[in-house]
């Protein structure tokens, strides 16, 4: 068993977790001016990815150039990690290959505590990519704690790239946030990814 395995109802069973989903979750986070760079880039690149319509093709062309603007504009102190094994507890199915992790260390090589956000890419069906991504975030949370490293809240998206799903671990509740942010309005995907790393926004 491993991260994939788990669909929304399964991970919150197996880890005794409670679910809240609710409008609006981050409705009142500040955008965040993106790049004249990242613009560019996703004007000639959205529509390849777009065409090609695979997870790969989704995360390359769009989620990772989102991802580096991110680490730009928080002035290179966080690292992001694609699609490497993150293993923490194989007896509880908490294994896999993350899509992209994102921890608040300026460590590129090696991956260090405190993990802050999972993003998990999905070419459609947000919904199905849910349980997935709350597993990872749960394993998150554990990794933090293994190494002295607790943060508030864990957070995770779930994104074909150009649909953008957000969802909250607090201690043992999944917070669901039932909008989707479109990539029409990438300054407010920035800002609420930006909040996710500083968690005073």
């Amino acid at each position: 068993m491993s991260y994939s395995d788990f669909t929304l109802e399964r991970v919150i069973q197996t880890f005794d977790l409670k679910i809240v989903d609710r409008q609006n979750l981050f409705s009142s986070v500040p955008e965040q001016q993106s790049s004249d760079f990242l613009k560019e880039t996703l004007r000639r690149s959205v529509p390849l990815a777009i065409a090609s319509n695979s997870e790969k093709a989704r995360s390359e062309m769009i989620i990772a150039p989102i991802l580096i603007e991110l680490r730009e504009q928080l002035h290179e102190q966080i690292s992001i990690f694609s699609g490497i094994d993150f293993t923490v507890d194989p007896s509880q199915g908490l294994n896999g290959i993350c899509d992209f992790i994102i921890s608040n260390s300026p460590e590129l090589i090696i991956l260090k505590a405190p993990v802050v956000a999972i993003v998990e890419a999905k070419k459609e069906n947000l919904n199905a990519g849910l349980g997935q991504c709350v597993a990872e975030m749960y394993a998150a949370q554990h990794f933090n704690q293994s190494h002295n490293n607790s943060l508030q809240s864990i957070y995770g998206t779930v994104t074909s790239g150009t649909n953008w799903r957000f969802i909250k671990l607090s201690a043992q509740t999944i917070y669901i946030d039932l909008d989707e942010y479109y990539l029409s309005n990438i300054n407010k995907i920035l800002g609420i990814l930006v909040s996710t790393i500083d968690q005073d926004i």
